[in-house]
């Protein structure tokens, strides 16, 4: 694997293109608390996982330094893949209830790799619930950061930042995303505090009890239990409805939306057929976001090439103009007639 702590002028440049692209993914993107200097230590941000790539895009366009992160083994094999990955700073992390031995046993060379990176003053970003699930809820936190944190702050100064994240929705385009920084943990504060009490083998289980508490009280958060729907139902019952509203404004953007619809033809109906496709629809927004990655540039050159061919230069400038935004215009059409809103601020707590 390449030296991520590198300066790279062209993940630099390519980092500009997809920050704009994830900013241009959502509607909204707000952000609660503040992200602290990174600056000196070893740092590690976690967060909840219900929304595929688009979680790592989020935090990622959140520093404009970079930010390493793990991924599923499996996503590695192929080495095109691979060198893609490897360029956006990202390395793979195996499960041994997932992956083949081999790749579970390089685990360890994996681990001492990202004790470099830190090292070197690149926050690593993983979501130490394992695997994505689009629920207001966590699973249980994997040992993984435990290991790398404790394994950093036997060396130098060590921090994990907590991040939360909820989404209006998981499954459609262009909808709106909070972002809630949490307050830090010193690492080495914690493994003092703990190494005092006679459970220094539970140190593992302490700090990833504690990680769960911490990003439990960032998010919108519903106990995973039987209840479950029944209290996302009374959420969504006792929302103030904006329905007649939002369906005047969709008559009256209604041209706009065809418009748009024409200009951005080959990349909605590429994505929408790509994610029709899909076993598990909580990749849908990924798929979205990869084709507004590659069709922007690609189709707005042959649509630029068409249009100034067929047109004079101000109607073809204009509506290449207009190009700009449709891809996002279409998807925002389509949420307003289906009154998608964001859940509520995670509530204060003791």
């Amino acid at each position: 694997m390449p030296d991520f702590w590198i300066p790279d002028n062209s993940y630099s440049f390519w980092r500009r293109y997809i920050d704009w692209c994830t900013r241009h993914s959502f509607f909204s993107i707000e952000t609660v608390g503040k992200l602290p200097p990174m600056d000196s230590g070893a740092w590690f941000i976690v967060s909840n996982h219900t929304n595929t790539l688009m979680d790592a895009l989020v935090l990622l366009q959140c520093r404009k330094d970079a930010t390493a992160f793990g991924a599923r083994a499996d996503v590695f094999h192929n080495p095109t893949a691979a060198r893609l990955l490897h360029f956006c700073k990202i390395v793979p992390l195996a499960r041994k209830d997932r992956d083949r031995p081999e790749e579970v046993a390089h685990n360890r060379q994996t681990m001492e790799y990202i004790d470099q990176i830190v090292a070197h003053g690149v926050p690593f970003c993983l979501f130490p619930e394992g695997r994505h699930r689009p629920m207001h809820s966590l699973l249980p936190m994997h040992r993984g950061i435990a290991s790398m944190a404790f394994r950093s702050a036997a060396q130098r100064p060590t921090s994990i930042l907590p991040v939360g994240l909820d989404y209006s929705d998981w499954f459609h385009f262009r909808g709106r995303v909070r972002i809630h920084f949490g307050e830090p943990i010193d690492v080495n504060a914690f493994v003092s505090s703990i190494s005092k009490t006679p459970e220094d083998s539970r140190q593992d289980s302490v700090l990833l009890e504690e990680i769960y508490r911490r990003l439990s009280s960032l998010i919108f958060f519903i106990p995973d239990d039987g209840k479950y729907e029944e209290t996302l139902a009374s959420f969504k019952a006792s929302q103030p409805s904006h329905r007649l509203r939002d369906l005047l404004l969709s008559v009256l953007l209604f041209p706009l939306f065809v418009l748009s619809a024409v200009l951005a033809l080959p990349m909605w109906v590429s994505a929408e057929l790509l994610c029709a496709r899909m076993k598990d629809h909580a990749w849908n927004n990924t798929v979205r976001y990869a084709v507004k990655l590659v069709g922007t540039p690609l189709w707005g050159l042959i649509l630029g090439v068409l249009l100034f061919v067929v047109l004079p230069p101000w109607p073809a400038l204009t509506l290449l103009l207009l190009f700009l935004p449709s891809y996002s215009f279409f998807y925002d059409w389509l949420n307003l007639v289906g009154g998608r809103t964001l859940p509520p601020p995670a509530a204060p707590r003791s």
